[in-house]
């Protein structure tokens, strides 16, 4: 006999084992938790002899929640991440020897649309780091949070993690922990390091560090407590609109122009895949985007029959 109440019980289980064997953060858990529980939600939508439990799920099921996403009008990107929140879990499901096969496995995942990233030319880069007024604590961190952003390539999820033992200000380094648990050493230049050692002499004697919640973290709010994303991103925003540049950038945006700027002055692209810690080659190039200007001088510089 089979309830509603089995499946719910299992991407229970699967949410815990991302969080506790797989490491995934916390707003990765609640984008695979939402776009789970919709998929129970079009299942219960169906009626009640519909699928009551993975066994009697099948590829056609899977695609008939795609059609209803479709219907919605989702855009690709939306349905392509749901359908990989599905697929992972009865992957999950296929591994504790609850399924025998995966049954979204056979099914493609929808074409892709080629956006260009939103990215900041060097010289609105230039004008948006300037613009934190450094005589305040605030405009400190702002200044020196925005620096390593932009210095180290690195994803905001990544930055608000740091903790002060991950820093290395003598080398200039940083240990990273990126997606999948995976660490790397990103670089940062005179610049950062300067803002960062200003930022860090200033909190020494702020009373949100004295209160001893975020002492630790690198980067802090007003109540001693470690920065959100969505602080970043906040911060970020505050900033663009004071300096008046006409593009509006998320903190991703800022590792979009991180990437490209490299790539636009001769860096290798396997280098800044490093640096961005992607596993693919491919991911990397998705993330620059070189003027043909651009790229005739490098070709013209490097190529010796040029």
């Amino acid at each position: 006999m089979t309830t509603r109440t089995e499946m719910p019980r299992q991407i229970a289980a699967f949410l815990a084992y991302l969080l506790t064997e797989r490491n995934y953060s916390p707003a990765t858990i609640r984008s695979y938790g939402t776009d789970l529980r919709q998929f129970l939600a079009f299942l219960a939508s169906r009626g009640p002899g519909f699928a009551t439990n993975p066994r009697e799920i099948d590829p056609l099921v899977i695609r008939a929640f795609l059609g209803s996403l479709h219907e919605r009008k989702d855009g690709r990107a939306t349905i392509a991440r749901k359908l990989a929140s599905v697929r992972s879990f009865f992957r999950y499901l296929v591994r504790e020897g609850k399924l025998d096969e995966n049954p979204a496995r056979p099914i493609r995942n929808p074409r892709q649309e080629t956006k260009l990233p939103r990215l900041l030319g060097e010289s609105e880069v230039q004008v948006l780091l300037e613009t934190p007024e450094t005589s305040t604590l605030k405009g400190k961190r702002d200044r020196a949070l925005l620096e390593l952003l932009y210095a180290t390539g690195m994803r905001v999820g990544e930055l608000v993690s740091l903790d002060l033992e991950d820093l290395d200000l003598a080398e200039g380094t940083i240990l990273v922990l990126g997606k999948g648990s995976k660490e790397r050493h990103v670089l940062f230049g005179e610049k950062a390091k300067a803002s960062l050692q200003d930022y860090l002499a200033a909190r020494r004697g702020a009373k949100a560090v004295a209160a001893g919640k975020g002492i630790d973290a690198v980067f802090i709010g007003k109540k001693g407590t470690r920065l959100t994303d969505r602080s970043v991103r906040r911060i970020l925003a505050a900033r663009l609109t004071e300096c008046a540049v006409k593009h509006r950038i998320s903190p991703h945006g800022l590792r979009h122009s991180f990437a490209t700027h490299l790539l636009n002055r001769g860096a290798d692209l396997r280098a800044i895949q490093e640096l961005l810690g992607h596993a693919s080659l491919s991911t990397t190039q998705r993330y620059t985007h070189v003027s043909t200007e651009q790229m005739l001088k490098i070709y013209n510089k490097s190529h010796p029959r040029a």
